[in-house]
């Protein structure tokens, strides 16, 4: 549903579960990395919001959490979202001459269910590097005490306490507080008739597919991109000798897979720039738009507009992981290399030319898009002192365009009509 949220708008937060401070070190500690501060800021502002027993907020209208985020609309609907995405919140909208949202709170996955999740755990991997993974992984991991030299005295409850005969009424009560997470959740990407009868029969029995089942097979062909053919060979290859799934082996079997075609574990080549990497919000002039623009767009939505809507070829995707995984460059740095080579190669992403350039951006230790967009300039004009010694003019501005985001170019206002429609073009989605 595309709603427009007003700033009169009202809401309302209710919590679902049991927030605890514990909760607040998940959410930065594994949350944060995948989101961002600004949906995190959400989260506990809208936890703050609460009365003094935590239940539910008096009625606010958006224009509170404006003033409170110190931001626009655009950027908590955004937010809101990603909280949703990743089962944090529940929205619930009843329209009318002010909309009022229900805003429902959920408690994070746990660790120990955080690095079992099928997708979470690959999203956290990608964002934060081995290191920070394995440092999380081993501050989070049960403690274990070596109890084999010691005699167990513990008592039991009847050892402790008697029982006797109480005159009392007790009801069962079944709406008392208690810790709730909710469930992440995928479109439907396996046709599961055509999956479950190219299995035999007697391969499988009446329980082997069960909600749950289905949930994780289908959580695992979004995170590895696993079509209803393929995940019929894993699938078979996980059943046990009772013709159930083995789902810790369906796991594993999925991403040897994906790592055997692709040389790597998924990366979120759909992710946008790191909040921390961003330039500060309020620039509205032209650099500062195109330099949102960057940091906004993930890379592979950055070239699907590049190539007008088409969906970027097997090639250029995996181009863009190796760029991000393998060169471990940002999103807006990737989104910065593309615009340039693409300007700079007649419209050509030419492999072994992106990683050149690529390769130095890394050594020159560049994060962010402004620092790409300088050095980027400042190897332009470079090379352009070179060539001018042995080609002309004319055979340059044949063989390369400058991008529209040089500094003289932008700041001056010296872009050409045709520069400006491209400009208006790449911008298009953040008017």
């Amino acid at each position: 549903m595309n709603i427009s949220l007003l700033p009169a708008d009202k809401y309302l937060v209710v919590n679902k579960t049991i927030l605890t401070e514990y909760d607040k070190k998940i959410i930065i500690a594994f949350y944060e990395p995948i989101m961002g501060a600004m949906p995190t800021s959400l989260y506990f502002s809208l936890w703050n919001d609460l009365d003094q027993n935590e239940l539910f907020s008096h009625k606010l209208n958006h224009h509170h959490l404006m003033s409170v985020l110190k931001c626009d609309l655009k950027a908590i609907k955004k937010a809101r979202e990603s909280l949703e995405a990743l089962g944090l919140l529940k929205s619930f909208v009843k329209e009318g001459d002010v909309n009022e949202y229900i805003y429902e709170l959920f408690s994070p996955l746990s660790p120990s269910e955080f690095f079992a999740h099928p997708l979470l755990n690959i999203i956290l991997y990608s964002n934060v590097g081995f290191e920070e993974y394995d440092r999380l992984k081993t501050l989070y991991q049960k403690v274990k005490v070596d109890t084999k030299e010691y005699e167990e005295i513990t008592k039991n409850i009847d050892e402790v306490y008697e029982t006797g005969k109480y005159n009392i009424n007790i009801s069962n009560e079944d709406n008392l507080s208690e810790r709730t997470t909710n469930s992440l959740s995928v479109k439907e990407r396996i046709d599961f008739d055509l999956l479950i009868s190219s299995i035999p029969k007697g391969v499988i029995n009446e329980k082997t597919f069960t909600k749950k089942t289905k949930e994780l097979i289908n959580m695992i062909a979004f995170t590895y991109n696993i079509d209803t053919s393929k995940m019929v060979e894993i699938v078979r290859g996980s059943l046990n000798e009772f013709g159930m799934i083995d789902k810790n082996l369906l796991r594993i079997t999925a991403r040897k897979i994906y790592q055997f075609d692709n040389n790597s574990l998924p990366t979120l080549i759909y992710r946008t720039q790191p909040e921390f990497l961003k330039t500060p919000s309020g620039d509205n002039s032209m650099r500062g738009k195109i330099i949102a623009m960057f940091e906004n767009t993930s890379p592979i939505d950055f070239l699907r507009n590049k190539n007008r809507g088409i969906n970027p070829t097997k090639g250029e995707v995996k181009l863009i992981d190796s760029l991000l995984h393998d060169m471990e460059l940002q999103p807006a740095v990737v989104n910065v290399l593309i615009d340039y080579v693409l300007r700079k190669n007649n419209n050509s992403l030419n492999s072994s030319y992106v990683e050149t350039i690529a390769a130095q951006w890394k050594r020159a230790n560049i994060k962010t898009a402004s620092e790409a967009m300088e050095f980027a300039e400042k190897e332009h004009k470079k090379l352009s002192k070179k060539t001018a010694k042995s080609e002309t003019s004319t055979t340059r501005k044949t063989i390369s365009k400058e991008p529209i985001w040089f500094n003289d170019k932008i700041e001056k206002n010296e872009i050409t009509s045709e520069e400006e429609e491209e400009l208006k073009e790449l911008l298009k989605e953040f008017n």
